[in-house]
């Protein structure tokens, strides 16, 4: 090769580099002409520059150099090139191929040593740099302090029960053998850890999952130090320190005692002394086995556990008492098995313990424990907060809720109660009669008032206003009225429905499915749905089968909709899916689902606002230690309905104001829009109406809050009134606090319907006559001249005037025709086959499509 071709000679130098050049050389002589050989010179060593090249390539060539054959070669061993200098010599150069990559002993074990001396150094250095938690700085509770919606304070609630420490000498063996027994039964011998608890917070915490893992109880005592802090891999850590800790410097009986002391029972109380007198009024040492347990048993979770009640749909009273009760029993049971009581001991306590009246309620006078109650289910949701965490308090809650509004409430409330209900003279139906109330800004969702019952300190907890398992009866039927006006019935072609539409409307008719064979009842006979009234209608429109609350007409309606497209619409307007019931039969259109008297009221402010809902709010603003938290704005309007379908429903339930059930509203002296709801043996009675500003829902309904089942109670009776209705005393409270909350408040009206729909009869309705168009009448529609005419019914003073302390009778109310009840027989129904799809709206407004104007015929029945 010429010499041009070569690279200049290379200072002499040292290290890995002139190694690698030193191994490159070919040590034979007399190479083939034209191949690029290197000769050695007094001036060093000359080599051409590969044209392309790695260390990997280096090393290769200096393997197959030191191979080679020729005069100068050091040997043919294997390994025999250049030495290695790295420290860690992986991927090996003594090895070919795939072999470079498997380590050898000594880097396989020299790894192993050198992880687990970093370990423990690093445990060792982490549980020197913890500190001991203190008790006595643990945990102090603060205030919440709760405000009105103009800012003026409501009240403070917490911080009055801050814990007492006390020695573990003044707490009962009993109750430190129920907590072992129950929660860590290995205390008195482990370290203080669970390695399996601490693999499970770890992955939840890398796989987004809960936090909570640890499950010793000195790791709980250290988590107790930790409530307001953030659930962050860090203060894990720190917690596993400190947990080793303890477990290897203090008293199994020090530990315990910490625990206890730091640990929240519910009813604001922190520790074993707070929670003694929180529960039983008496000191910790007094206890007996059976009370422990108890509190023992409390200790799985206060928010679930305490009978008071907790937060959420899950925690309500009852469903804690029950809980409470399985869990105070096994926890006693847990005791005779893991030997820390006599079997003989454990059969003296049969009877759960006796609770005192709760200190938080005798401070929770009238609704506030309700209001309380509502706003902070609401921050703890919206930002994830425990109940621990909120108990600890520190937090300034804005509320929705306007002073005036809820004590016109109250008052509308009380006033009937003490001119209805005299449980001493009627004992056998005036006991146990439970009233809730909801009131919602129809322009912003907010919560404005609401009555949850006589009040915390009258030992009453639960929540009417919030309350569910109470069927809402007939006022459940506009959604099925909304549903085929948006999407139309089997018979309407695909298009949206007019209220004009007939429907069969005689008591005891048979019901058919969408495939237009009869339903079935239990006995296999063709299924019949019942009035209220045996009045033979005959054939009414849907605008008259609402006025007059005919069951008929809706039974078979919501088979012709579809069930779903009926869930659809009571969803869109914020009825939640588990309120709902899930089953296809003819009860469903009758209102057999149950929301809550606030989401009722909610909902119906979606018709309120033309279609538009807004999620309801109890919340304006929340502050902690000074600083604002996020995501307590008002939630966002959401498009239910078309506009034109909502002004519709509105108009409809207008005509049950003046011309229907709903009469007594009519006082109201303003534009209102309401409908009646009455269920089997008038077990609950509604009334949900609203106006352009304000909607509200008032329930009635019977419950022993002390009996275990909850089932209710028969209403007939009540207030010496043989059969209650929506229309009677829902009406009449309804009436009372709207009038109050809006006085002074400009008159609005409505907005104007627009005729929507094509008139689309049920099957077998006899065809229209035509006929000249009649001018429109004021008064209330004639029976269509098919049927014959209804026999009369009494009215609920029977055409007698009214007597002075007759304080709900009216003279005009009809009550034949009032607000037929749910069926109480369930039948499956067939929901197949298309409803059709809504065709676009004729409005022209924003919103989901609705029904097309089709062709109408003249209706004798007036708003």
């Amino acid at each position: 090769m010429s010499e041009h071709r070569r690279k200049p000679p290379q200072p002499q130098g040292g290290g890995r580099a002139s190694a690698r050049r030193a191994a490159q050389q070919r040590p034979g002589r007399g190479a083939p002409a034209g191949r690029d050989v290197p000769t050695a010179s007094h001036s060093g060593p000359y080599t051409q520059q590969p044209a392309q090249g790695s260390r990997a390539d280096a090393r290769r060539a200096a393997q197959r150099g030191a191979s080679g054959r020729g005069r100068g070669a050091t040997g043919s061993a294997r390994g025999a090139g250049r030495p290695d200098k790295r420290f860690i010599n992986y991927p090996r150069s003594d090895r070919d191929g795939w072999k470079r990559f498997v380590p050898s002993w000594k880097l396989v074990s020299g790894t192993a040593f050198g992880f687990f001396a970093v370990i423990i150094a690093g445990t060792g250095i982490g549980i020197a740099m913890v500190s001991t938690p203190d008790p006595n700085k643990a945990a102090k509770a603060q205030n919440n302090v709760f405000y009105w919606a103009d800012g003026t304070q409501m009240v403070a609630t917490g911080g009055s029960m801050n814990r007492q420490i006390v020695p573990i000498s003044s707490i009962p063996r009993s109750m430190r053998d129920a907590v072992i027994a129950a929660e860590n039964e290995s205390f008195e011998t482990d370290k203080g850890v669970d390695p399996m608890g601490i693999a499970r917070a770890v992955w939840n915490m890398g796989t987004g999952g809960s936090t909570q893992g640890g499950s010793t109880i000195t790791q709980q005592y250290v988590k107790n130090t930790y409530l307001d802090s953030d659930q962050t891999l860090k203060r894990k850590v720190t917690e596993l320190f400190i947990a080793l800790r303890l477990g290897v410097s203090e008293e199994k009986d020090t530990v315990l005692a910490g625990y206890l002391n730091t640990a929240y029972y519910g009813r604001d109380a922190y520790g074993i002394q707070a929670a003694a007198r929180a529960y039983f009024g008496k000191d910790s040492q007094d206890l007996n086995p059976s009370e422990c347990a108890f509190l023992a048993a409390v200790l799985k979770g206060p928010n679930l556990y305490n009978p008071d009640g907790g937060i959420g749909a899950a925690a309500t009273p009852a469903l804690n008492e029950d809980r409470a009760r399985k869990r105070w029993a096994w926890v006693l049971d847990r005791e005779v098995e893991v030997g820390r009581m006599e079997a003989g001991e454990r059969a003296k306590y049969k009877d759960f313990p006796a609770l005192v009246e709760s200190e938080q309620a005798r401070g929770m006078t009238g609704q506030i424990g309700y209001l309380v109650d509502t706003a902070k289910a609401y921050v703890m949701k919206t930002k994830g907060i425990t109940a621990e965490q909120m108990a600890l308090g520190g937090y300034r809650i804005k509320t929705t809720f306007e002073k005036p509004k809820v004590d016109a409430m109250t008052k509308a409330v009380e006033d009937i109660r003490a001119g209805l209900i005299d449980e001493k003279k009627r004992p056998e139906t005036d006991t146990f009669v439970q009233f809730g109330a909801a009131s919602v800004d129809v322009k912003t969702g907010a919560l404005v008032a609401l009555y949850g019952g006589p009040g915390w300190d009258q030992k009453y907890f639960s929540n009417n206003a919030n309350t569910s398992g109470v069927p809402v009866g007939s006022t459940w039927k506009p959604y099925v009225l909304a549903a085929a006006m948006e999407y139309g019935t089997q018979n309407s072609g695909g298009k949206g429905i007019s209220v004009d539409s007939k429907y069969q409307a005689n008591d005891l008719t048979v019901i058919n499915n969408r495939e237009g064979k009869p339903l079935r009842d239990a006995s296999g006979n063709p299924f019949r749905q019942k009035n209220e009234s045996p009045t033979a209608f005959g054939y009414v429109t849907l605008n008259e089968a609402m006025e007059k609350s005919i069951n008929v007409p809706f039974a078979q309606l919501v088979f012709d909709v579809g069930h779903e497209k009926v869930r659809s619409v009571a969803k869109a307007t914020g009825i939640l899916e588990e309120s709902i019931n899930p089953n296809a039969d003819a009860s469903f259109a009758l209102g057999t689902s149950t929301p809550s008297a606030i989401r009722m009221a909610d909902s119906y402010a979606t018709f309120a606002a033309s279609g538009t809902h807004r999620e309801p709010y109890s919340v304006i603003a929340v502050e902690k230690n000074g600083e604002k938290l996020t995501g307590f704005e008002p939630p966002k309007d959401q498009r239910a309905m078309d506009n034109a379908v909502a002004d519709n429903v509105t108009k409809v339930l207008q005509n049950v104001i003046e011309n229907g059930t709903g009469k007594k509203a009519k006082k109201l002296g303003r534009p209102a829009a309401g409908k009646t709801g009455t269920t089997d043996e008038n077990k609950s009675a509604w009334f949900v109406g609203y106006t352009p500003e304000l909607s509200t829902s008032v329930v009635l309904f019977r419950t022993d809050p002390n009996s275990a089942e909850k089932e209710l109670i028969s209403m007939k009776g009540v207030g010496d009134i043989p059969s209650l209705h929506g229309g009677d005393i829902p009406a009449e409270i309804w009436t009372e606090y709207m009038s109050e909350a809006l006085k002074g408040k400009p008159v609005t009206e409505f907005p104007e319907a627009e005729d929507i729909g094509v008139t689309a009869d049920s099957a077998g309705a006899p065809s229209p006559t035509p006929v000249a168009p009649v001018t429109p009448s004021t008064s209330p529609s004639s029976l269509p001249p098919t049927s014959p005419p209804p026999s009369p019914t009494p009215s609920k003073g029977d055409g007698r005037p009214c007597k002075p302390w007759e304080l709900y009778c009216d003279p005009d109310t009809t009550r034949g025709t009032t607000d037929g009840g749910t069926n109480t027989g369930t039948t499956s129904g067939v929901i197949g086959g298309p409803s059709g799809s809504p065709s676009p709206s004729p409005s022209g407004r924003p919103g989901r499509p609705g029904g097309l104007t089709g062709s109408t015929t003249t209706s004798t029945m007036q708003d």
